[in-house]
């Protein structure tokens, strides 16, 4: 969707200035075609809009199995940072006890054990089976199982009961003397041949910052094959958003007043020297555009998110959408900026092709793991499957690095040859800029690998948002560098592509020579007196047509 907005933006500006008949038709006819694929895409969002639907602070379980765990079987129920309250909240209500409070509640939690295990059952015992929901601080995670013991088992066999410590036929939990009843436990017994064993609905306060992980376990080898469905709802005193994802909510509101802001500048300074203007600047017009639209839809599908617990298909796909395309066109323009687009070339030529291919496999690899990263459930996919979607992206952005400086050096060197001095300085700022940006890139890579392999349980959740905020704030940085670089003015030639000569070679003359072309001057208003004066001679050695040339002049 982004190379298509890019596309319809390109052709529509520049079929205003076609000049034959022939040229705005075919204009128009590239225009309509790209808006027919853009109302396929508009179709296709508006069709899972209304097909997907995706918890958040809301876990739902459709019944999935329990996996084997040393001598126990369990199902990770969900992990989220929660904060406790800033203040202490009493119950305003009976309707809403828990408002302005964090806490974990369980909402219709059922579990399914096979036939074959109610097949073996009494009819008439009442406890047939044993299912524990675990909810542990990650600082507590020792406290589960039988690691103060010195033992691997996570569930408490009949040697480990010797001692009193743990009940045979249960997850073994040492208790934390600081916080009394914690790790919390809550039990759920089958009964007699019932295939179904339900949680009572509970809600379960949290008056501790930390990281929390929910598993549901049991220890009861006949209860293999046993599903889980239902859901927990998880809230945070300020609302629903997830702790580690509530600063990204603030960062959203800030960076769209920054691209408002800049917005604002550059459509003054479009305005004023709109007679000025030159093809790039509707390109970096249109990235301006995408950025703004960017955050404020990041923004709101935070806020609705944080105010319902679910997240808004709506919202979320367009701004899913709105990132793809960004980074597309953002990287296209840094790409033919590279190029000398508009400054020492005035079209890609046959390389166009090229450049829109890279631009169309970005987007669709960057739209696939974005759609994989916001639109699937809230705790973190699989690893493998994030590197099967962060890879390919990886490579491409590769790709356009080594492209743009590729392009970047070609440009440098005919600017050099042409002696262009005034657009070499230009493009010397902005390899400067790019390449401290890339420096900056390769050390957030390496930190960012650093951060997550020394934290793999998210213990370091209240610092984890600068990692998607460092990205967007280096983009924006790019982009401001690109508008001062680039600015409309009232003398759009010191960057333009010169159509008359088909180069700038007279810029960088009159740049690096003034003095000799002050001198050559006064020679010529010398050599013109001296034409006056010998006027009449020359007219008789049949050179006036060399003086009505010079009066021309």
């Amino acid at each position: 969707m982004q190379l298509t907005a890019y596309a319809i933006l390109s052709i529509f500006f520049h079929s205003l200035k076609a000049s034959t008949p022939g040229e705005t038709e075919r204009h128009y006819r590239s225009l309509i075609s790209n808006m027919a694929f853009f109302g396929l895409l508009v179709g296709f969002v508006l069709l899972c809009n209304s097909i997907i639907n995706v918890g958040a602070s809301i876990h739902e379980y459709r019944n999935e199995p329990f996996a084997p765990r040393s001598n126990s079987f369990f199902f990770h129920g969900g992990s989220e940072g929660l904060y406790k309250p800033k203040v202490p909240v009493k119950a305003v209500s009976e309707e809403n006890p828990y408002k302005g409070k964090s806490f974990i509640q369980f909402e219709s939690v059922i579990f399914q054990r096979t036939k074959e295990s109610t097949a073996k059952q009494n009819d008439m015992q009442k406890n047939t089976g044993l299912v524990e929901a675990i909810i542990v601080e990650v600082k507590d995670r020792e406290r589960i199982g039988g690691f103060y013991k010195n033992s691997d088992e996570i569930c408490c066999t009949p040697e480990l009961a010797k001692d009193g410590s743990c009940t045979a036929g249960e997850v073994i939990i040492h208790e934390n003397p600081d916080n009394p009843n914690w790790p919390r436990r809550i039990q759920t017994f089958f009964n007699g041949r019932k295939e179904e064993a339900e949680m009572k609905p509970e809600t379960i306060e949290i008056n501790s910052t930390g990281m929390y992980y929910l598993y549901f376990m049991f220890c009861d080898p006949q209860l293999k094959g046993t599903v889980i469905r239902g859901r927990t709802v998880w809230r945070n005193p300020e609302g629903y958003l997830p702790g580690k994802m509530e600063p990204l909510m603030t960062f959203y509101g800030f960076m769209s007043l920054a691209y408002l802001v800049l917005g604002l500048l550059w459509f003054l300074q479009f305005m004023r020297f709109w007679r000025d203007i030159i093809q790039l600047h509707y390109h970096i017009t249109a990235v301006i555009a995408l950025g703004m639209c960017e955050m404020a839809l990041w923004y709101f599908e935070y806020a609705n998110f944080n105010a319902t617990g679910h997240r808004p298909m709506g919202i979320t796909l367009w701004a899913v959408t709105f990132t793809a395309v960004k980074k597309t066109v953002s990287r296209l323009l840094l790409l033919v900026v590279s190029m000398g687009y508009g400054v020492v070339r005035p079209t890609l030529g046959g390389i166009t092709s090229k450049v829109l291919l890279l631009g169309f496999v970005y987007l669709v690899a960057s739209e696939a793991l974005e759609l994989v990263e916001h639109l699937g459930n809230i705790n973190d996919f699989s690893g493998k499957a994030k590197l099967f979607l962060v890879l390919p992206l990886a490579l491409l952005d590769a790709c356009f690095i080594l492209w743009i400086f590729s392009s970047l050096s070609k440009t440098l060197e005919k600017l050099q040859m042409r002696r262009s001095m005034a657009k070499l300085e230009l493009y010397r700022k902005f390899t400067n800029s790019l390449a401290i940006s890339v420096l900056l890139s390769v050390a957030w890579i390496g930190y960012e690998l650093y951060f997550n392999a020394s934290d793999p349980l998210s213990e370091l959740w209240r610092k984890a948002w600068i990692i998607p905020a460092f990205w967007v704030l280096l983009a924006y940085g790019l982009l401001v560098v690109i508008c001062i670089l680039w600015a409309p003015s009232h003398n759009p030639t010191r960057y333009a592509y010169s159509e008359e000569t088909g180069d700038d070679f007279e810029e960088g003359i009159t740049l690096v020579s003034s003095g000799v072309k002050t001198a050559a001057d006064v020679a010529t208003k010398l050599e013109r007196k001296d034409r006056k004066v010998s006027s009449a001679a020359d007219h008789v050695f049949g050179l006036g047509e060399d003086l009505e040339e010079d009066k021309r002049e």
